[in-house]
């Protein structure tokens, strides 16, 4: 098994759909930060993805075009947002409860729409791979970042204009702040209210984009629950990744490569169980989140609903 892995081509493989496989968490999880950052806990992330998934899938199957599928499949995740902020912001609901009830609800509408629209599986002509100038023709490298389609790209590319946006513009002051104490916030003219509600939207966009990517440009198809629990990891990358784009990025990145070495094991039918195999990413993520969030700490007033005090 050494011996393969350390072929080139073998090695420039899994990398490769490492960066492929990333992509769906790198979009839930950057979107889920940055509503935590705020203080909203959103556990409903895999049913948004999952509804998020169906209806780009199904728009792109009946109309033809992938513009229109992630457009709908962005503004579904949206809606789901808007609905956790809804409950979770202005009639301050238990976050947690209402995350696992907003989840619920977007396994069983997808499940439902599926079998009333299509009812069996079907395919589409997804995102095709877009090779980059230059820097798609260098050794390894090339490979395995700069030959995939423009939602990887998208996804990467999200990571440092989160960085910048939360650590370098007076909106990420802002985000930080509400998330960190939303009293002082307030006193110093900061809409609570508005802020969280615009990062849980945001966030429900980038969970939609995240299952976009799964139906129409990973997959190229939809089935019944096509999430597998992408969006449950999605948060405890957040945790893992101790709030920063930069970890969520590498941890992403460890969780999807394992996994992908784990597909490739079982490909070549190499004499281990196969069900060691496919724990094998979870219980490295179960052990470098149990290691990351000791030293972590989270938003102040993370999960903690507000209520402003009257003069």
């Amino acid at each position: 098994m050494i011996n393969e892995l350390l072929k080139e081509g073998a090695l420039i493989l899994i990398l490769a759909s490492g960066v492929r496989l990333a992509t769906p968490y790198l979009f839930a999880a950057l979107g889920e930060m940055i509503g935590q950052r705020s203080g909203v806990l959103n556990l409903g992330v895999d049913g948004t993805m999952m509804l998020s998934a169906f209806t780009a899938f199904y728009v792109t199957f009946a109309s033809g075009s992938l513009a229109l599928g992630v457009l709908v499949g962005v503004l579904t995740g949206g809606l789901m947002g808007l609905i956790m902020a809804v409950v979770s912001v202005t009639m301050r609901a238990e976050q947690g409860i209402s995350g696992i009830g907003l989840h619920l609800f977007g396994l069983g509408m997808s499940n439902l729409l599926f079998r009333l629209s299509l009812g069996a599986i079907s395919t589409v002509e997804g995102f095709r791979p877009l090779s980059v100038p230059i820097l798609s023709d260098l050794p390894v490298i090339g490979a395995v970042f700069f030959r995939h389609n423009v939602l990887v790209y998208l996804a990467f590319v999200l990571v440092p204009v989160a960085w910048v946006v939360l650590f370098r513009t007076p909106l990420g002051l802002k985000i930080r702040a509400v998330g960190e104490n939303p009293q002082a916030a307030d006193t110093l003219g900061v809409s609570v209210t508005g802020i969280r509600y615009l990062c849980v939207i945001i966030g429900g966009m980038m969970s939609g984009l995240a299952g976009t990517y799964l139906s129409i440009g990973l997959n190229n198809m939809y089935v019944d629950n096509i999430t597998n629990g992408m969006g449950w990891i999605a948060v405890a990358l957040v945790y893992f990744g101790r709030w920063h784009p930069w970890g969520v990025l590498a941890g992403s990145l460890l969780f999807s490569v394992v996994n992908a070495l784990q597909i490739w094991v079982q490909v070549r039918g190499i004499a281990i169980p196969y069900e060691f195999a496919v724990m094998m990413p979870y219980v490295l993520t179960i052990v470098a989140l149990a290691f990351a969030v000791r030293r972590a700490q989270q938003p102040a007033a993370l999960s903690k609903p507000y209520e402003r005090a009257e003069a």
